[in-house]
């Protein structure tokens, strides 16, 4: 399966590329929580008990959910995803669609037949709906009203919403559906590192009525989550004041950005302050072009228009970045003004 942030496959794609690589292939925050010294029984010894239950007390009021036993901590979202989709039977799983590919896969492995779709409306015939909101790559945002409506659909007849709020942190907060989980028949997933730039920690969290959660909770046993990653979630969860301050930080970012890529005749389409989205004829060639020169974004085998840019994280990964565009664009434009002669 093909993800961003594998500098491995960028270097056998552009061996000649400038090194190091500007990675802007992810959605994780350049500019990542501030680093502290951790106690050596972080690493020493197994994880307590009663740190595991500051953390979900904590992420409880973070995120917004009813009570902290709404929520289960796990190693990253990623592992939760399969065993999410096994909450329901094997039956139908749909996919709104295009996203993130890992959804469809987990609910494979979960024995379900899944179906990408378009078109919101269809979900209502799953068994299980997975939405992810705000949306990767596009940044599309599915109104609360509409998720509760059709979770309420669903969950009539036994079946169970997931929506995937990765990118909640830095999304319209009023639409997340993190306090009304206790209705039963939904999850909300929360990722950890893609905010708080911290991805290798391997955190992240499911959101649901107490008994999903207990279930959940049942799938990894004791010290699923490690020491480190216990610390580090406590201590930034709780700093609202840098969460605030690095909203408004991102979103200053994505404004540049946009400026950038729009000084090259690239517009944006759409994305979060965490990234940015591009629907272009010639994102191939963008993204051929930018790669040979050290910079990488996020290109779709599947949609090959569509590019996706994460933010640069210091001066030179800017100016590199600049750079890199105003070398396509000169190529650009020769290759428009050989075409007419």
């Amino acid at each position: 399966m093909d993800h961003g942030g594998s500098l491995g496959r960028a270097r056998a794609l552009f061996p000649n590329a400038l090194q190091p690589f500007v990675d802007l292939s992810t959605g994780i925050n350049p500019h990542s929580y501030p680093l502290f010294e951790l106690p050596a029984t972080s690493l020493w010894r197994l994880p307590e008990a009663a740190r595991a239950r500051e953390l979900t007390e904590i992420a409880a009021g973070t995120y917004g959910a009813p009570s902290p036993a709404n929520v289960v901590a796990a190693p990253g979202t990623q592992i939760l995803l399969p065993r999410v989709a096994s909450l329901v039977r094997p039956g139908k799983a749909l996919v709104l669609g295009p996203t993130y590919a890992e959804h469809a896969r987990a609910a494979a492995i979960a024995g379900h037949q899944v179906t990408e779709v378009s078109d919101f409306a269809a979900l209502a015939d799953a068994d299980l709906a997975i939405i992810v909101n705000p949306n990767n790559p596009d940044g599309r945002v599915i109104e609360r009203d509409r998720l509760l409506a059709l979770a309420a659909g669903l969950r009539a007849r036994g079946g169970l919403l997931v929506v995937d709020e990765a990118f909640m942190d830095v999304g319209p907060r009023e639409h997340s559906l993190a306090g009304d989980v206790d209705q039963g028949g939904l999850v909300v997933l929360r990722s950890f590192g893609k905010f708080f730039g911290l991805a290798g920690l391997r955190l992240g969290f499911a959101l649901s009525d107490a008994a999903t959660v207990g279930w959940l909770e049942t799938q990894f046993g004791p010290w699923a989550v490690a020491g480190p990653a216990l610390d580090y979630g406590i201590r930034a969860l709780a700093d609202i004041g840098w969460q605030d301050a690095m909203r408004a930080s991102l979103a200053e970012g994505a404004a540049r950005l946009d400026a950038l890529f729009g000084r090259f005749g690239v517009p944006v389409a759409g994305g979060t302050t965490l990234f940015r989205y591009f629907s272009l004829p010639d994102a191939a060639s963008l993204f051929s072009a930018l790669g040979k020169r050290g910079v990488l974004l996020r290109h779709f085998c599947d949609q090959p228009h569509v590019l996706r840019a994460g933010l640069p994280g210091c001066k030179e990964e800017w100016r590199r970045l600049e750079s890199a565009l105003a070398g396509w664009a000169t190529r650009r434009e020769d290759r428009q003004k050989g075409s007419k002669q």
